[in-house]
């Protein structure tokens, strides 16, 4: 199964090692909290949370990552609680870095989208955020070859990392997605070749 809706139809090998990481773009955050580090879920987002463990639950996750962000690992901390499983935070799957408090995020947004290079002071460009999501990515595949792994993440740092298997993902693309929380995304890879990307319901 592909992600057609998204415009996303990937092909691979047949005869190699499957590994399966299920990212987690995190539920409904409380934006009256402006440090992204800390930045709590609504209680809407904690009921949501909930819906994740089941959608996750005996599908043989392994192992549990998260961006350190509390509002992405607080997604998966319920589902990780109930399956006995370490959530590993890693500083590479943060969500991207503004430098300051936009107003304003769909129009910096599609600038950044449009240039991905630009970014603000203090803040990553689109391609930093994807180079250090996909570093991230690829040593989680190395270290969990044939298992499947749940990865708690962000809104754009999950865009980028689709941009970067599928070069057609845009800005267009980012913001059907960008009201989905939560949202989870199943990445199927042969070894480390990516073969197909399915949208899995909530």
């Amino acid at each position: 199964m592909y992600i057609v809706r998204l415009g996303i139809i990937l092909t691979g090998g047949n005869n190699k090692m499957k590994t399966y990481i299920f990212f987690v773009r995190h539920a409904q955050p409380d934006i009256s909290v402006k440090e992204d580090l800390i930045r709590p879920l609504t209680e809407q987002g904690i009921e949501d949370a909930k819906k994740v463990t089941k959608v996750l639950m005996n599908r043989g996750i392994a192992a549990a990552y998260s961006s350190p962000y509390k509002r992405a690992v607080d997604t998966i901390k319920d589902f990780a609680d109930n399956s006995e499983l370490e959530i590993i935070t890693d500083n590479d799957l943060c969500e991207r870095r503004v430098g300051e408090w936009v107003e304003d995020f769909r129009g910096f947004s599609e600038k950044q989208w449009q240039d991905f290079d630009f970014k603000l002071l203090g803040g990553e460009s689109l391609r930093e955020v994807q180079e250090r999501n996909v570093t991230a990515i690829f040593n989680i595949i190395k270290d969990n070859i044939g298992k499947s792994v749940v990865i708690g993440t962000h809104g754009t740092a999950l865009s980028t990392i689709i941009n970067y298997y599928n070069s057609d993902f845009g800005h267009a693309d980012f913001l059907k997605i960008v009201d989905k929380m939560p949202y989870i995304l199943c990445f199927k890879f042969s070894d480390m070749q990516l073969e197909s990307i399915e949208e899995v319901e909530i």
